[in-house]
């Protein structure tokens, strides 16, 4: 720093202890702006290192790049392990050092072993998916269980969860399955009826209601109690009151959102984002996950689990935002349900598209500040499993909403295939 407070410009000859700042810029917690200046002043710097620098070497380049694309705290690095087998492998060539050597045979023996382990998974809960004939008995269910089980795999990355991960891509697949419904399927009157059934937790209630909404609530009902009695049975706490909540807040979301959308409403966009951050699904993935690990559960636990804490609220915000922003339609997806861009610009209609996505992506930010704070909090009375679960998924969003021009997703297309089908040889 300068006399003046302000870092020293001749720090840009420094590009490897600019990587380290911005990286150690990703941690900033609310109410740090110095972290945020250290942020835009190396980001800045290695952004013009990149561009005007005609001599730059091609691989220490691609360091600078990966390091501001895919900054390590907020980005998930375990779908980017190949690319460091493939560095751990220029290295062994050039020095031939014989614990290098080791350490790549080691890696890549536990990255096959895993994967291996992951292609089971895959293959049970595929197979569950198939009995339920859900695929084929609900006019708008989408077929892709590939996709809800990564999900489950992001959430809970550790080996040791294997039956945790099939049993969370279950009520993954049920917000896709209800979203859906409530989008491109029930009235609203239909759609009220079901939401109140499932407040109620009541399959008498779905009588009125076509046979595929009733089909629905019945294997969700089924689904719920069946993952509550395998918790009780492995961990002695009956979890069925916190999942039931979670998914009538889903609900209630999922229907304010069609009530507005039938009424011609525009909410407030702070309106729409409190709703969405609800309606995104994240408090019912993490609340299952939260008890599939058995681990600190407590009244004290259930309690804050119940009422959507900062450690569930920030990445539902961070996918919300991310999702609106990239303003594609997910694959098979028909309905419509505004965005946070369409609200915003109605409400404030003397500011521009690229002035939304600003102010969405500092709340996008100041999102992650919250959940830096709980993450690095002392106090924090959730287990670090829970803690990295919802680390997770807050760094899985880019990857999940990273849409091309042909509404394709490539990246997210390129881990699957790396991760789950090609063997890494040794």
């Amino acid at each position: 720093m300068d006399e003046e407070g302000h870092f020293k410009q001749n720090l840009e000859h420094d590009i490897k202890g600019l990587m380290s700042l911005y990286e150690a810029s990703q941690l900033c917690l609310p109410g740090e702006n110095r972290m945020k200046e250290a942020q835009n002043f190396s980001s800045k710097i290695l952004r013009e290192y990149i561009i005007t620098n005609e001599n730059i070497d091609k691989k220490e380049a691609n360091h600078v790049e990966r390091t501001l694309e895919n900054p390590y705290h907020t980005s998930f690095s375990k779908f980017m392990v190949k690319d460091y087998f493939r560095e751990g492998d220029e290295l062994l060539h050039a020095t031939n050092n014989k614990w290098v050597h080791a350490f790549q045979k080691v890696a890549k023996v536990d990255f096959n072993i895993a994967q291996n382990m992951h292609q089971q998974e895959l293959v049970q809960f595929t197979l569950w998916w198939k009995e339920t004939g859900l695929g084929k008995t609900l006019p708008f269910a989408r077929d892709q269980p590939l996709k809800w089980y990564i999900c489950s795999l992001v959430c809970l990355i550790d080996p040791c969860f294997s039956d945790e991960r099939i049993q969370l891509s279950k009520p993954v697949s049920f917000i896709y399955l209800i979203d859906d419904m409530f989008d491109v399927y029930g009235s609203l009157d239909q759609l009220t009826l079901f939401t109140e059934a499932v407040r109620r937790w009541d399959i008498t209630m779905t009588e009125a209601l076509p046979e595929c909404m009733r089909i629905c609530f019945k294997s969700l009902y089924d689904m719920t109690n069946e993952i509550s009695s395998k918790i009780y049975k492995k961990h002695g706490w009956n979890p069925i009151n916190s999942l039931q909540k979670s998914w009538a807040k889903l609900c209630d979301a999922f229907l304010v959102e069609g009530r507005w959308f039938d009424c011609g409403e525009s909410p407030s966009a702070d309106e729409y984002l409190k709703n969405g951050v609800v309606s995104s699904g994240v408090h019912v993935v993490l609340v299952h996950a939260f008890f599939l690990l058995g681990q600190s559960i407590t009244n004290q636990t259930v309690h804050l689990l119940d009422n959507d804490p900062l450690i569930i609220s920030s990445p539902a915000t961070i996918l919300r935002l991310h999702d609106d922003l990239g303003s594609a339609k997910d694959e098979n997806q028909e309905g419509y349900d505004g965005s946070y861009v369409n609200y915003y610009m109605i409400h404030n209609q003397d500011v521009s598209i690229d002035t939304t996505r600003k102010h969405m992506a500092n709340l996008i930010s100041n999102s992650w500040k919250n959940l830096n704070k709980e993450c690095l909090s002392f106090n924090n009375p959730f287990p670090a499993a829970f803690i990295q679960a919802s680390l997770s998924i807050a760094r899985f969003v880019p990857i999940l909403y990273g849409y091309d021009q042909n509404q394709k997703l490539p990246t997210l297309e390129k881990i699957v295939k790396s991760m789950l089908y090609e063997k890494v040889h040794m």
